[in-house]
């Protein structure tokens, strides 16, 4: 585009946008940005990736007691030394202690979002060599753990030395690790290591099965081999008196032969899987395939990027029978939230396009916020003429665990209210969960009937996988929503179904697998509850 002198075609970008990316192109920096690096250190700048440090506080620590690394700043906030500072209390020493945890936690491991695509991407590049004859990834990933510390690819090969050539070549290796024949590993510049191993063919099962995990259902499996004269290790399964190998070649021998049924791994945890599996109990667990709809979505109405009909022919591009707009209501100003009179000419927008559309509803819907006492954004006259409400908190995160508890409580027992929308408001290794007690949220949203939500964005996975679970227990509805911003948000259904499957979800607790004239069953008859 510099080349052409296009540049300034792009919106947004100015003449002085336009120097400085020329400039890079031709010099590989811009004499500026280093300017800037010279007057402030680097790590004041990482201060900023600690929630709740933003640029004015690490401006702050910076300058008037020279804090210019996390590392510090952890050592001043655990002997108490930024309280009296402007702005900086007690409590706010802590909030920061916790946001370090946080921060150094995202460091360690790679949110599952960002690991699944990279390690798909790598899995693309070995499978069309004809030296690969079956490969896939292992370990937490293939567990869909929602971060994951390294990645692990198992291959057959009958040429290794050509897959691990190409594997340790790979455009984005920052640092090759290991280079074996049957064993190499990487390191990528995303910072994040991945092994890849070559495997027997008669063993692939045993292999996969082996360094899926988790540590713990492996031991029990291994429990059960041994009360059946075998033992089972990454090489297959073997009698233990003569060391023959009965089984290995695939994953549903591996557990064939110690008496279990094939165990998805997203359930491999040691939470009740092996027990399950000897009764013949285990859950057929929702897929992708079962979604007929998505619940929670913005357009330019908020935040979004699309238009509402542009995201309506998106969304029925993927196959679904339905969507529900949900854009932000008044008190989310940051996103653009929409005024009263603002939702009335939306829900008038959704009913036009509907007498258009063949096949696929819109449902007129409204993320609203929850207030600070746990009141509602919108009176009721707005509310009513929604056909799903779908409510969040979207301020005043740290509270006390008692106060966030009684504002969501009071807000999921609202006769209009259908959803709770990302129930602790966590961002994964950026901000943690608020205080809040998920036992009584749930207690609150089965007594009212209100359903609540896996928010799928990789950043969330909200509900976790453990609390999806107990709201399963309860009988609660839940719905698997991708909260799309842009039309190629929706590809982020597939995690929110990894929490939903991780959670022991079956399709018929998914409140967005039901069709489309259930679900505005289901709609209508919780505001008859009321």
């Amino acid at each position: 585009m510099v080349e052409r002198g296009a540049l300034l075609e792009v919106p947004g970008i100015g003449k002085d946008l336009a120097a400085k990316i020329q400039e890079y192109l031709a010099k590989g920096e811009i004499e500026y940005l280093e300017g800037l690096r010279k007057e402030i250190p680097a790590g004041v700048i990482e201060l900023m990736g600690i929630h709740g440090v933003g640029p004015k506080t690490a401006n702050l620590l910076y300058e008037q007691i020279g804090v210019d690394s996390v590392e510090k700043l952890e050592e001043l906030a655990k002997a108490h030394k930024l309280a009296g500072l402007p702005g900086i209390k007690a409590k706010t020493e802590e909030n920061i202690l916790k946001g370090i945890a946080v921060w150094r936690g995202g460091r360690e491991r790679m949110p599952l979002g960002t690991a699944l695509v990279l390690a798909e991407a790598i899995l693309g590049e070995l499978r069309v060599l004809k030296e690969v004859n079956e490969i896939a990834a292992a370990g937490s990933l293939r567990r869909m753990k929602e971060t994951v510390k390294d990645i692990d690819i198992l291959v057959t090969s009958r040429k290794p030395a050509r897959v691990m050539e190409v594997f340790v070549g790979l455009p984005n290796v920052a640092e090759v690790l290991a280079h074996g024949e049957t064993k190499s590993s990487v390191r990528l510049r995303e910072n994040i290591q991945v092994d890849l191993r070559v495997v027997e063919p008669d063993c692939f099962g045993a292999a996969l099965q082996y360094f899926t995990g988790s540590k713990q259902h492996n031991i029990r499996v291994r429990e059960l081999a041994q009360r059946n004269g075998l033992k089972v290790n990454e090489y297959g399964v073997f009698n233990e008196k003569t060391n023959r190998r009965v089984a290995g070649r695939t994953e549903e021998e591996v557990y064939g032969a110690v008496g279990l049924p094939f165990i998805p791994p997203e359930l491999r945890e040691d939470g009740g899987e092996i027990e399950a599996a000897l009764e013949g109990q285990l859950p057929t667990l929702v897929t992708v395939e079962d979604i007929r709809g998505d619940l929670q979505m913005h357009t330019t109405w908020s935040d979004g990027s699309h238009s509402l009909a542009e995201l309506a022919e998106g969304v029925k591009a993927k196959g679904y029978e339905y969507m529900a707009v949900t854009d932000h209501s008044k008190s989310t100003t940051v996103a653009g939230g929409m005024q009263e009179e603002q939702v009335l000419k939306m829900i008038a927008e959704v009913r036009a396009l509907n007498k258009k559309m063949r096949g696929f509803r819109i449902l007129a819907g409204c993320e609203v916020d929850i207030t600070g006492d746990g009141s509602l954004d919108f009176p009721n006259e707005i509310l009513r003429q929604l056909d799903l409400v779908l409510v969040s908190v979207h301020s005043r995160f740290k509270m006390s665990r008692e106060e966030m508890t009684a504002r969501i409580v009071r807000a999921v027992q609202h006769p209009l209210v259908h959803l709770l929308g990302h129930p602790t408001g966590r961002l994964i290794g950026e901000r943690g969960a608020y205080e809040v007690d998920m036992e009584a949220v749930l207690a609150a949203a089965r007594t009212a009937g209100t359903a609540v939500e896996i928010n799928a964005s990789p950043s969330r996975l909200d509900l976790n996988d453990l609390h999806a679970r107990r709201a399963r227990e309860l009988g609660i509805p839940i719905a698997i929503d991708t909260d799309a911003h842009t039309i190629d948000q929706l590809e982020y259904m597939r995690f929110g179904v990894s929490v939903a499957r991780r959670g022991w979800l079956t399709p018929g607790d998914v409140l967005n697998a039901l069709p489309e004239k259930q679900l505005v069953a289901w709609l209508e008859q919780k505001r008859s509850r009321q």
